[in-house]
This record gives C-alpha cells, sequence and structure tokens, in this order.
C-alpha cells in the first residue's frame, strides 16, 4: 500500500490559499472549496448553532451569580371602610431585594461543567460539518469533471456511429453489403445517441448539485491537484481516525456532559444556601391617620432586613431521583452513541480506503483496456477493410473503447473522492488541513471567549440576524451542453 503514498503530493502542492478575492466562477477545486467555506448555508447554519451553544456557558453561570431587583407600586385607596380611622387615601410602596447564592448542593458548579464541555462538542461538530461540506464539494466537483468527460466521449462516439453509418449505407448501395450490416449500425447509432441524452441529462444534475453546494455554475473546470500524503494502510488510517475524527469526539464529549448531568440533577436533594437582603419604602402623601388629632403618625416610613437563608428539602415527591434516574439513562444512551459513533468511523474509514486502493487498481487496468482496446478497433478496421472482419465487428469494438473510457474516467472520479472522503474520515480534511489560510479563518473558540463571561443584562446584544450564504435563485438553469471553448 505504500505505493499510494509515494505516488500523492500535497494537496494543491500545499497552495490550497484563500483568495482575497473570489473569482467570477470556480474553475478550480480551491476555488471551489474557498466558495462552499464562505458562503454555503449548511456549513453557516452550523456556525451560528455553535454561537448559540457558547450561550449555554453564561446561562449555567447566571444561576450562581447574585441576582437584584427593584419594585414600585402607587395605590389609589376610591373607597375605605367606615370603621378605618387611619387608613390612607393613597400610597407609594417601593422595595428591592438582592439575592447572593453561596451554595447550591453542586448543581451549578456541574451544570456549568457540562455547558463548556458541550461547547467542546458543539466545537467538534462544527469540524465535522465543515469537512462533509468540503467532501460534498469535492465530489460534486468531480461530478461535473466526469460527467462532462462522459458527455464528450458519447458525442463523439454518435459522431463515429454516424460515419460508421454513413460508410455502411454507401457500401450497401454498390452490393459491397447487406440490409443487415445497415440495420445494426443504424440500432448503435440509436443506442449512442440516447446514451448520449441520458449523460447530458447527468451533467445538468451534477452542475445543479454543484450549485447548490458552490452557490454559482461551475465554469471549465481544471483538473484536481494530488491528494496528500495518505496512510500506508487500513490499520493506521483508522488508529488516526480514532483520535482526530471530529463526530467521534463530539460523541466522547456529549458523553461527559451527560455524567455531569447526573450531578446537576442529584443536587436537588441537598441542602442550599443563600444570604439575602430586602428594603422597603411607604409614602402616604399626608392622606394617614387624617381623622386622629394629634396622631403625629409619619407619612412615610421605610424598613431593611439581611439575613442568611438555608433550605433543606425533605420530600419533593421523589422529584430528584426520578431526575437522577433519567440523567443516568441519557449518560447510558450516550455511552452506547458513543460506540456506535466508533463503530461508523472505523467503518467509514476501512471502507474509504478499501475504495480509494481499489479505485487506483481499477484505473490502471482501465488504462490498460482502452490502449487496448483502441489497438483492437484499429485492427478490426483494416480487417474489414480487407474482408476479414464485419460491420458488427466494428460496432463491437467501438462499444468496448467507449465502455473502457468511460470505466477509465469514472474510476479516476471514485478516486479522488474516495482518498478525500478517507481524509475527511481522519479529520484532516479541514479549512484548517488544506492550508485555506490567506484570509481569516472561522474560529468558534473567538466567539466563545466574547460571550463566556459576559454577565450584563443590557448593552450585550448581538446585531440582527443577517444571511451570510449565497442565494441561487437567479444561477440559469443548467443542460448538458458543453461550450465549445471547453471541447477538446
Amino acid at each position: 500500500m505504500a505505493r499510494f503514498a509515494k505516488r500523492a503530493g500535497l494537496l494543491a502542492g500545499g497552495c490550497l490559499i484563500l483568495a482575497a478575492g473570489a473569482p467570477a466562477q470556480a474553475d478550480t477545486l480551491r476555488d471551489a472549496l474557498v466558495a462552499a467555506y464562505q458562503s454555503n448555508p449548511t456549513l453557516e447554519a452550523a456556525r451560528a448553532q455553535q454561537r448559540a451553544t457558547d450561550e449555554g456557558v453564561p446561562i449555567a453561570k447566571a444561576a450562581g451569580r447574585p441576582t437584584a431587583s427593584v419594585s414600585g407600586t402607587y395605590t389609589e385607596y376610591l373607597k375605605q371602610s367606615e370603621n378605618s380611622f387611619n387608613a390612607p387615601s393613597r400610597v407609594f410602596s417601593g422595595g428591592a431585594d438582592l439575592g447572593v447564592p453561596i451554595y447550591s448542593g453542586g448543581g451549578v458548579k456541574n451544570r456549568i461543567k457540562a455547558a463548556k464541555i458541550r461547547v467542546e462538542a458543539g466545537q467538534a461538530d462544527l469540524r465535522a460539518t465543515e469537512a462533509s461540506v468540503f467532501s460534498q464539494t469535492v465530489a460534486a466537483y468531480m461530478d461535473v469533471i466526469r460527467t462532462e468527460a462522459i458527455v464528450g466521449l458519447n458525442r463523439k462516439n454518435v459522431g463515429v456511429l454516424k460515419t460508421n453509418l454513413d460508410a455502411t449505407s454507401d457500401r450497401f448501395e454498390i452490393g459491397n453489403l447487406t440490409r443487415t450490416d445497415v440495420a445494426q449500425s443504424q440500432s448503435r447509432l440509436a443506442v449512442a445517441q440516447s446514451d448520449l441524452l441520458t449523460a447530458e441529462a447527468n451533467l445538468a444534475a451534477a452542475r445543479e448539485t454543484y450549485i447548490r453546494l458552490i452557490g454559482r455554475a461551475p465554469g471549465a473546470l481544471e483538473a484536481p491537484p494530488p491528494l496528500p500524503n495518505l496512510p500506508a494502510n487500513a490499520d493506521a488510517a483508522t488508529e488516526m481516525a480514532l483520535d482526530t475524527n471530529p463526530d467521534l469526539i463530539a460523541a466522547r464529549e456529549r458523553t461527559k456532559a451527560a455524567e455531569k448531568d447526573i450531578d446537576v440533577a442529584g443536587a436537588s436533594r441537598l441542602p442550599t444556601v443563600r444570604l439575602f437582603g430586602q428594603g422597603s419604602y411607604n409614602n402616604y402623601f399626608n392622606t394617614l391617620a387624617r381623622g386622629v388629632p394629634s396622631s403625629g403618625v409619619s407619612q412615610h416610613d421605610s424598613a431593611a432586613q439581611a439575613g442568611a437563608q438555608l433550605s433543606i428539602p425533605i420530600f419533593q415527591g421523589g422529584l430528584p431521583a426520578a431526575q437522577r434516574r433519567q440523567a443516568q439513562a441519557t449518560a447510558s444512551a450516550s455511552l452506547e452513541q458513543e460506540i456506535a459513533t466508533e463503530r461508523d468511523v472505523i467503518a467509514q474509514v476501512r471502507s474509504a480506503f478499501t475504495s480509494y486502493t481499489a479505485s487506483n487498481d481499477l484505473i490502471r487496468s482501465s488504462q490498460v483496456a482502452v490502449d487496448a482496446a483502441a489497438l483492437s478497433l484499429e485492427g478490426v478496421r483494416a480487417e474489414n477493410s480487407v474482408g476479414r472482419r464485419t460491420v458488427l465487428d466494428i460496432l463491437d469494438a467501438e462499444r468496448e473503447l467507449l465502455n473502457a473510457q468511460v470505466t477509465l474516467v469514472t474510476a479516476r472520479r471514485n478516486a479522488y473522492v474516495a482518498g478525500f472522503t478517507l481524509l475527511a474520515a481522519m479529520g484532516k480534511a479541514e479549512a484548517r488541513d488544506l492550508n485555506l489560510d490567506g484570509g481569516t479563518l472561522y474560529d468558534p473558540e473567538v466567539n466563545y471567549e466574547r460571550v463566556n463571561d459576559k454577565f450584563l443584562d443590557w448593552g450585550d446584544d448581538d446585531d440582527a440576524p443577517v444571511a451570510r450564504s449565497t442565494r441561487t435563485v437567479d444561477t440559469p438553469v443548467q443542460d448538458g451542453n458543453i461550450p465549445a471553448s471547453q471541447q477538446p
């Protein structure tokens, strides 16, 4: 297997650089990846979702911070009891409350830890989304190249078969061939024309997929650069994937967070301690005790108190135990999901490696088949000219050559896509790995650090949501035509 690693070079020669200004159309794989990185809605949505996950940390911290509130009430007494001699006619009441949590049974502490772990899991999920979008982009890019090549081959085949039919018809007119020979040529031409229509439809579909992922129609796509060095065997690839695959990292972090949730659920059974302070103020607007002569009653009063409050739960109807059992079951599910993800990663890596090596072997054998089929067609035509081969032999040789060429084109596409899929499964197919660093890369840690310690209720809002991805409603409907400038 080492021969595959030797044959592979650095992706784009280490030159997948993020251009300062994107070109009008993505003509290279680098351009396609950059366009997807900058404007793919799936990736933009994942980034926004991660920013929402980041807010879980300050939300968890808020439960352990002091709270303060003030209140005010104005009351106008429209009618008082006839026996109320000192009741006011109106009053304004104001109050202030301050609470400082001291101990919450460990619930706040573990809730914060779980939130931080989920941020790490979310960042791994974002890496996985980025790799997935890049893998789809590479596949779409290669599909356009493949289907364009297949359309070209089928178009050329139709031209050859038209020439064959003309020649066969001419020879039938002079009596050298039979009507059967003409019918065989007509049949092969009709099949070839049908194959061409199918290939053109597939090309239109591939171009539409390209637009969906990258946001604009493909131009004249260049051949992709070599893939970076890949492991020599499936075991080495699997070992690396078990350490760096983002899906697996995210699953492991979610398991850790679920374990913290057990402690959070159990905290509701423990005592809590809080400090508190309260103050109140009442103003009666000189309407208090007006019917009591020389009462000397003050027309306003105030009070304040402070203390500590201890709360010890005795019985809550079984709620804490049920919540803890629920958290334990959720943690068990997370453990199983982690193993399931690990299985998926192992299977994906091994499958991608096998597909990559098999496709490379198929490339070599298909190249031999193409060379042999071309030589065979040339020989059959020569032998037909001296009467040793029939028209059907020529048609069969042409079909064999076309099939071998299509197989070769498909094998090249499959090898490249499988190789990139292998990189993605190993956690090595993200912007930071592809050297997309000519501009500022999106770093989810920046937003986390921005919001991690925010505690103000006002003045810390973000801007109103604005779509960042590119819309494709104005892109033209794609077809299976190949511009003359792109034809060989």
